[in-house]
C-alpha cells in the first residue's frame, strides 16, 4: 500500500468512517507471498512461533533463494533448509549469508545469535547416524533449544549409554535415533522419564530394509513415553523435541 493510501485510510479511522480493527486489517501485509512455484507462508512463525522451514530437496538453487529472499524481506532470521546438497550449497554461495552443516546436509541461513534454553539431547546408536543426528541437533539449536550430542551409543555397548545417565536423565526431551535393529529408543525410554523421541535410520544390512525393521521395532517399542518419527526425518524430531522442551512446566521440579 502506498503511502497516500496509508494516510487515507487512517484519514477515514479519524472520522470514524473506519474503525481500526478494520484499518489494521487493511494495512497487514499478506499472509502468504505467491512467487508463482511456491507460496510463502509469512504467518508461520505467528501461529507457530517458528518461520516456515524450506525443504532443499527438489528445489533448485533459484528456488531456494527466491523463497529465502522473500523470508528475509519480512524479516526472517535463522531459516531452516533442509536436505541441501553440496550441490545446491555451491550454487547458492554469496546470495545470501547462511551456515551449512555437509554432515547433515543442512543450512541456517540469515543466522542470528539467540538465546538457547532447556535441554534436549540427542542420541545416536552409531557414527553410521550422524548425519540424521546432525539434521535433528542443528534443528533444535536453530529454533533455541539447547542440545547435548551423545553419538555412538549403540546398545552393542550400554556402558558408553550408561556413561552420559546424568546427561539423560537432565534433559527435557531425548532424541533417540538408530537403524539396524533399532533398540536404542526402547533402552533409553527405559532409564529416564523425559519423552523420547524415536528416529529410524536406513542405516543397516539387507533385512533393515532401508529403515523399515527399525521403524517396526520402535513402534513396537515396551518402554513408555516413547512416539516415533519417519525414517531418516531428524528435521521431524528436532522441530518437535524443541516444542516440548519449550513448554511451560516440562522438566521443572
Amino acid at each position: 500500500m502506498e503511502r497516500t493510501e496509508r494516510i487515507a485510510l487512517l484519514e477515514q479511522v479519524r472520522s470514524g468512517a473506519l474503525s481500526p480493527a478494520e484499518a489494521e486489517a487493511l494495512l497487514a501485509p499478506p499472509a502468504f507471498e505467491d512467487l508463482g512455484y511456491a507460496k510463502v507462508d509469512h504467518h508461520r512463525a505467528r501461529r507457530q512461533k517458528a518461520a516456515e522451514v524450506i525443504f532443499g530437496q527438489g528445489k533448485d538453487p533459484g528456488q531456494i533463494e527466491g523463497i529465502v529472499r522473500s523470508m528475509a524481506d519480512r524479516g526472517a532470521e535463522n531459516i531452516l533448509i533442509t536436505r541441501l546438497s553440496g550441490e545446491k550449497e555451491a550454487a547458492l554461495r554469496g546470495k545470501f549469508p547462511y551456515d551449512y552443516s555437509a554432515a547433515a546436509c543442512l543450512a541456517v541461513a540469515h543466522p542470528a545469535p539467540h538465546p538457547l534454553t532447556g535441554a534436549v539431547a540427542v542420541v545416536s546408536a552409531g557414527t553410521s547416524d550422524l548425519a540424521v543426528c546432525e539434521e535433528a541437533a542443528l534443528t533444535a539449536e536453530a529454533l533455541g533449544s539447547r542440545v547435548t550430542r551423545i553419538y555412538d551409543a549403540g546398545v552393542a555397548g550400554l556402558h558408553r549409554l550408561l556413561a552420559h545417565l546424568e546427561d539423560l536423565e537432565q534433559a527435557r526431551c531425548i532424541v533417540a535415533v538408530a537403524g539396524m535393529e533399532g533398540a536404542l529408543p526402547s533402552v533409553v525410554g527405559g532409564l529416564v522419564s523425559a519423552p523420547v523421541i524415536a528416529v529410524p535410520t536406513s542405516v543397516g544390512y539387507g533385512a533393515n530394509l532401508g529403515g523399515l525393521a527399525a521403524l517396526l521395532a520402535m513402534l513396537n517399542s515396551c518402554a513408555s513415553g516413547v512416539s516415533v518419527v519417519n525414517i531418516d526425518n531428524g528435521f521431524g524430531a528436532g522441530f518437535l523435541a524443541h516444542r516440548i522442551n519449550q513448554m511451560k512446566g516440562v522438566g521443572e521440579t
